[in-house]
Parts: C-alpha cells; structure tokens; sequence
C-alpha cells in the first residue's frame, strides 16, 4: 500500500463465489484498475497460536488447518492472511492441501455445511516482527495492523479465524445493512 489510501469492505470475503467467478480480492483491485493477486505460503496441520485457539473456543495446544498466503497488489506484497479452520471442519479437505482450492475456502466450507451467519473482527495495531517485514517488505521497527476475523455458523459453531497482517496504512470500512437497496 505504501501511502496508497486503499479503503477495503469485509462483505465480499465472506459470500461464496460462483464456478468460475474469481476471488473476492481479484474483483475488487479489478474495480479500481489494480491487478490483485495471492501467493499461497503454507497450508496444513499446525498448532494453534493462543488467539486462534481463544477465538475458535480450542483447548490450548490443539492443532488447526491453516492457509497462510500472501496478499499482492500490482504484484507487491499488501497482507499477510492466515486462515485458521479446526481440524474437525477442515481435517482431510483441500483446505488442508497446497494447493489453490476452486472456488476458495468460503465456497469450499459451504459445500461442507458450515456458511458464515456471524463475524467478529478484532483490530489492533504492532510492531511488526522480523518475519512481517520479510513478506512484507516493510523496514524494521515498522508498525502493522492485526485484524482477527472470526466467523461463525448460525448455530454458532466457530468454523473460521483469519488473521489478517497489514502495512499501518490500511483502511477498513464497515458496512451495515443491504447495499443498493
């Protein structure tokens, strides 16, 4: 982003995409004449980091799938987004695979039985560690912001935690409400 005012809305990341459409990241830096993209990072079985496991209501210790990819701009890196599903949810589905998953994990969870009814997203700002700068290229002593998303199905099962890391120059914008009504 690097002084590029980007004001981002969280509606879209969460509505499954139809075969074929493109992700929800593609559609919206193709809006603004951007070319936005992804490079997938890790997926698999790891143990959940302590705000993962508060958030999806785990014992400490337990292990989760996650998908860890870094987020491109014109092809310069914007986010770090890891995406943290319990093994229950995810365990032995291409979530858990290297690979792009065909029309991505919303869709992919939908198809599962688990479709998003509930989010709670947590902003806080740090300084950013030695591996966010790396993928980020961000000079050292740089400060980040953390978003946490948590979603949840209609009964309230948490089936998603997404930890978003971004340059301190991000905007987010929340939208209530039906748009274009």
């Amino acid at each position: 982003m690097s002084g590029d005012a980007w004001i981002s809305e969280t509606a879209p990341y969460l509505a499954p995409r139809e075969p074929g459409q493109s992700d929800a990241w593609t559609d919206e830096a193709d809006r603004r004449g951007r070319r936005g993209g992804q490079r997938l990072l890790q997926a698999g079985e790891v143990g959940a980091p302590a705000a993962v496991s508060a958030a999806l209501e785990l014992t400490a210790g337990k292990r989760v799938i996650v998908r860890r990819r870094l987020i491109l701009l014109d092809d310069q890196p914007v986010e770090l987004a890891d995406s943290y599903y319990p093994l229950s949810i995810a365990g032995g589905t291409p979530l858990a695979e290297e690979r792009k998953v065909p029309g991505g994990a919303v869709s992919l969870l939908r198809d599962l039985g688990y479709t998003g009814a509930e989010v709670v997203e947590d902003v806080s700002a740090a300084l950013a560690t030695a591996d966010e700068c790396e993928h980020l290229g961000l000079p050292a002593g740089s400060a980040v912001l953390h978003l946490l998303r948590l979603t949840r199905t209609a009964d309230g099962t948490p089936m998603e935690a997404s930890l978003m890391t971004m340059p301190a120059d991000r905007h987010l914008t929340y939208r209530l409400g039906k748009q274009g009504a």
